[in-house]
Formats: structure tokens, sequence, C-alpha cells
């Protein structure tokens, strides 16, 4: 059960993928103060940490029976979404997030979503609610979102105190790691679109 929970953990926190994350968010890093900055990064982790209890806690039966969508289809779907995205960064870059403007507060919901809130780990909610008992389940899930949010927070003081000094350097650095993390997303969504058929195949074989 401790390598299951540590395994949900690491899953979790690979999927948000922090590295990629403050790549995407440089401009806003800009922009904001530290103050500011926290405060949005905190509004959105506690939106999607509701939402992924919310999967892990009946994902399956939300997917089945409420939507009546199978969950193969999702991920399917969710991995070609995946796979645009990490495809727009690694051509256009953080310009592809120009659009998250606009005061802090309105922020906190475009940051949860989608860079957050995504096909991946929503798909890795309802993995970890289907593999762990319940409160286990949560637990992992916000380990991951601590963990993530710090490196977030931890990013934004080490932008601050370099981008003095050396702005050019910083801006070209987290390019670069943007656009390598940016292979990792492909990779995962690649494998996402992979589960998503054979998971229908079996479907298919079952009935």
């Amino acid at each position: 059960m401790e390598t299951l929970f540590i395994d949900s953990v690491v899953l979790m926190a690979v999927l948000f993928n922090p590295f990629f994350m403050s790549a995407c968010l440089r401009d806003i890093m800009s922009e904001l103060s530290l103050r500011e900055f926290f405060g949005v990064l905190l509004r959105a982790f506690a939106m999607s940490a509701a939402v992924f209890c919310l999967f892990a806690f009946g994902g399956d039966q939300l997917f089945s029976h409420v939507l009546q969508v199978r969950f193969a289809a999702f991920l399917v779907f969710g991995g070609i979404l995946f796979l645009i995205i990490s495809l727009r960064y690694m051509v256009f870059g953080a310009k592809m997030i120009e659009t998250l403007r606009g005061p802090p507060e309105h922020l906190a919901g475009s940051l949860a979503m989608p860079f957050m809130i995504g096909p991946g780990t929503v798909s890795a909610s309802v993995l970890i609610g289907n593999r762990l008992p319940l409160g286990l389940a949560f637990l992992a899930i916000v380990v991951a979102i601590v963990i993530s949010c710090l490196f977030l927070m931890i990013a934004k003081v080490l932008f601050d105190y370099v981008k003095k000094r050396n702005e050019a350097i910083v801006q070209r650095y987290m390019e670069i790691s943007g656009r390598v993390a940016a292979l990792l997303i492909g990779s995962i969504a690649v494998d996402m679109i992979m589960r998503g058929i054979e998971m229908w195949l079996q479907e298919s074989s079952i009935l």
C-alpha cells in the first residue's frame, strides 16, 4: 500500500509538471508581485484539489452513468488535446498562453483550467481513486498538489531574485526548459492515447 501511495503521488506530480508550468507562467511571474502570485496560485490549486478529489471519489461512476461516456474515449480525446498543447508549446513557446491576462483575481480559474485540471491529471485522479482507499487517495492528491505549489512558489522567488541581474539568461533558460518539458507532456499524451485504445479494445473483446 505504501508503494502504491508513493507511486500515486509521483504520478500526479509528474502530470502537474511544475517545470512546464513555471516556463508557461513566466510572463505572469514577471507581471505579478510575490504576494499576488502566491494568492493566485493558492486559489488555483485549491480549485484543482476539489475537482481531483471529486474524480477520485466517483470518477468511474461519473463517466459511465452520469456523462454516459466511456473512460477510454476520454483518455483518447484528452491525449490528443495534450498532444496539441505540447506541440504548440514546442513551436510557439510561452506565447501560446498570452490570453492569460487581466486582474489577478481572474487568473486563478485560467491557471486551474487547463494547466492544472487537464485530461492527464483528471485520469490520474480516477486511477488513484480506484487503486487506493478513499482517504489515502485524497492524501496522495493533496501531497502532490502541495509539492507542485511549493515548487512554483520557489521558482517565483528565484525568478524575482535572478531576473534583476540576468533577465535575458533567465528568459532563455525557462524557454528551453519549457520546450524540454513539452517533450515529456507529448510522451504522456501519446501514452494516454495508447492506453485509451487498449482499454477500448479490451472492452470490445469482452462485449
